[in-house]
């Protein structure tokens, strides 16, 4: 049976941190990062366990201003 293996793009300059993603992530792919901000002064979201992410796009569903893409892949 082959498995399905995700990963995920976050277009940070869009990001506004309202760490929605990270609370509907049922891997905890996903978390704030501590010092980086993007143009506009926010702490953007970004994959810390991508190894883990199983393209569920739970992120992307939640996130209110689109920043986030899933793609997903068939690994046997």
């Amino acid at each position: 049976m082959s498995k399905i293996k995700g990963a995920i793009v976050v277009d940070t300059e869009r990001c506004k941190g309202c760490a929605l993603c990270v609370e509907a992530c049922p891997q905890d792919v996903i978390a704030l990062a501590l010092k980086k901000v993007n143009v506009h002064g926010y702490r953007y979201v970004e994959a810390v366990n991508a190894d883990v992410c199983v393209g569920c796009t739970s992120c992307a569903i939640v996130c209110p201003d689109g920043c986030i893409t899933v793609y997903r892949k068939k690994e046997d």
